[in-house]
């Protein structure tokens, strides 16, 4: 008996070690499809990311923030959390202007808003300092996207860092 919940808690540890490291190429096979595009685009970007997280918290608490394409133009968008209610604050990466905030209501926005919410919830770090952080380590990078999650019970970021044309993707502990 005892052979058999021995077989069953590792066979769910494997299994749980198999779907991380799949969540981690996942992550980073979609980083490598889009990344390239933003980072051709990121000349038209006259602010840093940190300077959109600071516009944006005046719409609420930042939880994440990225450089995305959208529609083929470059955006700068910000989740905030406001309350229990969060919205997607999109900044205009050329003035530094809140151009529009909209509600998250649903899907996989949602979803993603709740999770990045969480591990917020665990650091006295805001957005920016982590931001600042990770530029620091990275002399010569920037920022460009800050997601941060919680991994085996750990509060970290996923951030994708860019130096011209080149893309770093790093974990860092919140």
């Amino acid at each position: 008996m005892r052979t058999g919940a021995f077989t069953l808690t590792l066979l769910a540890a494997l299994t749980s070690a198999a779907a991380e490291q799949s969540h981690e190429q996942s992550e980073e096979g979609e980083a490598s499809k889009n990344w390239p595009q933003v980072a051709s685009h990121m000349s038209e970007a006259k602010i840093p990311l940190a300077q959109g997280v600071a516009a944006a918290e005046r719409e609420g608490k930042p939880i994440s923030a990225k450089f995305e394409m959208e529609g083929g133009a470059l955006q700068l968008s910000v989740y905030v959390q406001k309350g229990d209610g969060f919205s997607e604050v999109v900044v205009d990466h050329k003035t530094g202007q809140v151009a529009k905030s909209e509600p998250i209501t649903g899907g996989e926005d949602l979803t993603a808003a709740k999770q990045q919410a969480a591990a917020m919830a665990k650091t006295k770090r805001s957005l920016r300092d982590e931001i600042a952080s990770a530029e620091k380590s990275h002399a010569s990078y920037h920022v460009v996207s800050i997601l941060p999650e919680i991994e085996n019970g750990a509060a970290q970021a996923d951030i994708v860092l860019l130096k011209g044309k080149s893309t770093k993707h790093i974990d860092q502990k919140l």
